[in-house]
C-alpha cells in the first residue's frame, strides 16, 4: 500500500446532536492515502452519520475535521467534493435518463459558445472509464446498464473531480458476485494510485476481503482501530455489540429442535401458481409453526414467488388453499384478510413512510385493517407501541422519532413490529436482514425462531445461504422461476450452492 505518514481524512472528538439523540459522542477516526478502511458498528452505531458529517450534510456539534491537513467545516457535499471528498452511496444518485458520458461530466460539460459539446463529453468521459479498465459506452444511456454499472459510473464521476477520498455506502448490497469481483477491482485500481477509500459493508466476508484497516463504532463512540489481518472474526463482532455473540449457533439449535407434523394439512397450500415468465408452475406447503426458505440466485424467482402469494401480483394461473379450502388471494387486503404479512424487500420504497413517526408507522397496518373510520385510540395506540418498541429493542425508543432518521435494522424491525401487531398466521418476509448488521440480524433471527415455535408460519427468503439454512425448517430452491429442488433444514451452505447451480440431490 502506498501510505503517507499524514492521514488524508482526521477527525478528532466528533460531536453530533440530534433532538433526543446523541449520535456521535467524541469519535475519532483517520483515514490514509493508498489504503481501503472499513467503517464497521451496529445499525444506529454512528457509521452514517460520521459518513454525513464528513461529507457536510450535517454539521457538527463538537471536534476537527481536517482533510489534506487543511481544517475543514463542510456546509454541504458540494463544498466537501471541492475539497476532494466524493461519495458513492448505496441507492445511486445519478440520472437514469442522460448517458453515461453525460453523468460522468454532468455539471463540468465541456461548452463553446455556451452550448455543450457532446462530443468532447463522450471523448473525456471515454478516458476517464479507460482509466478504470471499464468497457462501457460512455454514448449509452445510464438507465439501460445494471445498478452494478451505475455504480461503476458513480465511482467513474467521482474520481473524475480528482476525489483523493472515495466514500463508499454499502455498494454491494444489491450486487452478485461476479459484480462484486469487478467492483473490487476498481477499488484495488483506485487504492493502488494513492486513493484513499472509506468502504462500508455489513457483508464481513467481503470486509476481510477488500480493507486493510478497520475503525469499529457503538453506541456513537470509537471502540477502536484494527489492521484488518489482526483481527479476527469473532473479536470484530465483539467489538461490534459489546460482548461475545455466541447467539447465532443458539439460534440454529432453536430452530433445530422445532418439529413440524409433516402430515398435518398445510395452512397455506400453493398449487402450479404462475405468472409468466418470472414464476413457472410452482407447488409450495406451508404448514403452521414452519419456517420455509426460499433460497435461489438474483432473479430465480424468489421475489415473485412471495409476492404471488400475498396477491401483490396477480397470478396468471394456479390455486391457492388456505387451511385445506380454496382461497381468492388477489390482492393484499385479501392476503390481509386470511391473515397474511408481508415485508417487502425495499423497506425504503415499498416499507417505511419516512416522515411518518415511529409511532404512526407502526399502527398503520393495524390501523388500516381496522378501516380509518374507526381510528384506535390515543391509549391503545400508546400501549401498542410502547410494548412492541420494547420487544424489538427498536432504538431510540422514542416513538415520535421520525422512522426516517432511525438505522436500518432498526427500520426493519419497525416494519416487523407493525405487521406483528396485526397477529399474522402467515409471515413473509422478503430479504428482512438485508444492510443491517450482525447483531440487528441475530435479533429478527431469533424473533423468527420464536414467532415459529408459538406456532405462526413463516415463508422467509435471504440472499445469504447461511441464514436461509440456519432457520429454515425446509427450503424450496428455485431456479428460473422453477422450483427444482426442496431440502430439509439444517443443511450445508454446499448443499444448497450445488442445488441451486443444477447439480446435488433434489
Amino acid at each position: 500500500m502506498n501510505r503517507v505518514d499524514e492521514p488524508v481524512v482526521l477527525m478528532r472528538g466528533i460531536d453530533v446532536t440530534f433532538p433526543g439523540v446523541k449520535a456521535l459522542d467524541g469519535v475519532d477516526f483517520r483515514l490514509l492515502a493508498g489504503e481501503v478502511h472499513a467503517l464497521m458498528g451496529e445499525n444506529g452505531a454512528g457509521k452514517s452519520t460520521l459518513i454525513k458529517a464528513l461529507t457536510g450534510v450535517y454539521d457538527i456539534d463538537g471536534g476537527q475535521i481536517t482533510v489534506n491537513g487543511v481544517p475543514q467545516r463542510f456546509t454541504g457535499p458540494k463544498q466537501a467534493q471541492e475539497a476532494g471528498v466524493s461519495t458513492v452511496y448505496q441507492e445511486v444518485n445519478l440520472c437514469p435518463n442522460l448517458t453515461v458520458g453525460e453523468n460522468i461530466l454532468l455539471g463540468r460539460e465541456p461548452r463553446r459558445f455556451g452550448r455543450i459539446m457532446y462530443r468532447a463529453v463522450h471523448d473525456a468521459a471515454r478516458a476517464l472509464l479507460a482509466q478504470l479498465e471499464l468497457d462501457i459506452d460512455p454514448r449509452s444511456t445510464l438507465g439501460s446498464h445494471p445498478i452494478a454499472i451505475q455504480q461503476l459510473v458513480a465511482i467513474a464521476r467521482a474520481m473524475s473531480v480528482s476525489a483523493r477520498v472515495l466514500v463508499l455506502d454499502e455498494p454491494t448490497s444489491s450486487l452478485d458476485t461476479d459484480e462484486v469481483a469487478e467492483l473490487f477491482r476498481v477499488i484495488r485500481r483506485l487504492r493502488d494510485d494513492g486513493a484513499a477509500v472509506l468502504f462500508v459493508s455489513h457483508f464481513l466476508d467481503q470486509v476481510y476481503e477488500i480493507s486493510d484497516r478497520m475503525t469499529v463504532l457503538r453506541n456513537g463512540k470509537t471502540v477502536g482501530e484494527w489492521r484488518t489481518a489482526e483481527l479476527d472474526r469473532h473479536r470484530l463482532i465483539s467489538a461490534m455489540v459489546g460482548h461475545e455473540l455466541d447467539v447465532l449457533g443458539e439460534i440454529a439449535s432453536e430452530a433445530s429442535e422445532l418439529r413440524v407434523d409433516g402430515s398435518a394439512t398445510a395452512y397455506v397450500s400453493v398449487r402450479q401458481i404462475e405468472r409468466a415468465p418470472r414464476v413457472k408452475p410452482t407447488d409450495l406447503d406451508i404448514r403452521a409453526g414452519e419456517i420455509v426458505g426460499l433460497a435461489g440466485l438474483l432473479g430465480s424467482g424468489r421475489t415473485e414467488l412471495a409476492r404471488l402469494v400475498f396477491g401483490a401480483d396477480r397470478a396468471t394461473g394456479g390455486d391457492v388453499s388456505v387451511d385445506g379450502a380454496p382461497a381468492q388471494i388477489r390482492s393484499p387486503r385479501a392476503a390481509i384478510g386470511h391473515g397474511f404479512a408481508f415485508t417487502s424487500e425495499n423497506r425504503k420504497t415499498e416499507g417505511i413512510i419516512a416522515d411518518m413517526s415511529v409511532r404512526d408507522n407502526l399502527v398503520l397496518a393495524l390501523q388500516a385493517r381496522r378501516g380509518f373510520a374507526r381510528p384506535l385510540s390515543a391509549q391503545a395506540k400508546n400501549d401498542l407501541v410502547t410494548r412492541y418498541i420494547e420487544m424489538l429493542d427498536i432504538r431510540p425508543a422514542d416513538p415520535d422519532t421520525p422512522i426516517k432518521n432511525l438505522s436500518g435494522g432498526n427500520q426493519q424491525k419497525v416494519l416487523l413490529a407493525r405487521w406483528l401487531i396485526t397477529r399474522p398466521r402467515l409471515l413473509i418476509l422478503d430479504e428482512p436482514t438485508r444492510g443491517i448488521d450482525v447483531g440487528a440480524k441475530a435479533q429478527i433471527q431469533k424473533l423468527i425462531t420464536r414467532l415459529s415455535a408459538d406456532g405462526m408460519a413463516v415463508l422467509f427468503i435471504s440472499a445469504e445461504l447461511d441464514e436461509v439454512a440456519r432457520i429454515s425448517n425446509r427450503i424450496a430452491v428455485l431456479r428460473d422461476g422453477l422450483t427444482v429442488a426442496e431440502i430439509g433444514g439444517g443443511c450445508s451452505v454446499s448443499d444448497l450452492t450445488a442445488l441451486i447451480a443444477g447439480g446435488g440431490r433434489q
